[in-house]
């Protein structure tokens, strides 16, 4: 049962606790400052934070005693451009991609038998990895020297960015990331060498002759089941996709339309169970009809139930970044976050729903201590 979560929003980091069953705000950090991203380790304990800091830039902090006090550790930073090297421009905004830290978007510990490892995706497109729990970090080169980080570029951002990061609780040099947009990317010796897969998967967006490319993919998000990893699971703009291969298939489920959504979350020891947050696409962004809902399947997507109890059916405006939703280890505690700062948490794997507070900042991520 999780009794500590954090809450990385625009206007700061906020820690709930659950204390003799009621869940409350226990401490807040970096107050006013945008935290694109946080990271409990559960190998030491550490929490880290992305904090970005206006004029000075993008930093890394790390706290040993549960976000009580913070210290700052090495932000990845990119390398000087060899001279010489041509541009890689993007092919939306045919601009050169920059050799620069845009945002932090996604912090993963490594394996358990890897202590002081982590990986870091960031925009534009760079993977960045730690063997000393951020004291210092390196480019992986060859992903960032991939030809077809060419054919990359940015959704939501004006930038391609790496936005997921599984490491295989099985095999540690086993690592799948996925881009937004630019597929998905699988490498089996801890990123010495890299594959595009994604095999199945289709962006309706794009021309007819480019839709099955997977190097032009825009996978929201991509999580595994921790205890079954060959499960995986994809929150498409074209829909919701099922792995039973670990990502280098994918089958769309014929069950729900196509529906637009950012954010999946897949149960940690059943590879049948997974939850989403359907939403209207594109211009509109916001719940379908103005009513809020968990979408749930149990049946490996054959089937879904739209979860609302608890939950605003109408009026309702509410969009849930791809990050801002997180499982407990046992799978029955979900918590929730939205773009108008409201969190939700429901102890009973989502047939209900509690909001803890509809005060906060924008919610940009949400990870379970």
């Amino acid at each position: 049962m999780a009794n500590e979560v954090l809450i990385g929003t625009r206007k700061g980091l906020f820690v709930i606790q659950r204390k003799l069953g009621l869940w409350r705000i226990e401490r807040t950090s970096f107050s006013g400052a945008p935290v694109s991203m946080v990271l409990s380790d559960p190998r030491d304990g550490r929490w880290y934070a992305a904090v970005e800091h206006g004029h000075y830039g993008t930093k890394l902090h790390v706290s040993e005693d549960c976000g009580a006090t913070w210290s700052e550790v090495a932000c990845p930073a990119y390398p000087p451009k060899p001279e010489g090297t041509p541009d890689v421009l993007c092919p939306m905004r045919r601009k050169p991609v920059p050799w620069s830290l845009e945002k932090i978007w996604s912090l993963e510990a490594g394996g358990s038998s890897e202590p002081g490892t982590l990986w870091c995706g960031t925009i534009p497109g760079g993977l960045f990895r730690s063997a000393d729990s951020g004291r210092t970090w390196e480019l992986n080169r060859p992903l960032w020297d991939m030809p077809e980080r060419g054919k990359w570029f940015g959704g939501g951002y004006d930038w391609p960015g790496i936005h997921s990061i599984l490491v295989d609780p099985l095999d540690s040099q086993h690592l799948l990331i996925s881009v937004s947009c630019g597929g998905v990317w699988e490498t089996l010796d801890g990123g010495g060498a890299w594959r595009l897969v994604g095999q199945g998967l289709v962006a309706d967006y794009m021309p007819p002759e480019l839709a099955g490319d997977p190097a032009v993919q825009d996978p929201h998000r991509v999580v595994h089941c921790r205890a079954v990893p060959s499960r995986a699971w994809l929150q498409h703009h074209s829909g919701i996709f099922r792995s039973d291969d670990g990502g280098v298939t994918w089958h769309r489920m014929t069950s729900v339309k196509p529906d637009f959504g950012f954010v999946v979350v897949a149960h940690p020891t059943d590879p049948e169970t997974a939850w989403f947050v359907p939403g209207i696409k594109d211009d509109e962004r916001i719940p379908k009809d103005g009513a809020m809902s968990v979408w749930r399947t149990r049946d490996g997507g054959a089937t879904f139930e739209s979860l609302r109890f608890g939950l605003p059916q109408e009026h309702a405006y509410h969009l849930v970044y791809r990050h801002a939703m997180d499982v407990s280890p046992d799978g029955n505690t979900l918590v929730m976050g939205s773009t108008t700062g409201s969190l939700w948490v429901s102890d009973d794997g989502g047939d209900s729903w509690e909001r803890i507070s509809a005060e906060l900042p924008p919610v940009y991520c949400v990870r379970m201590a």
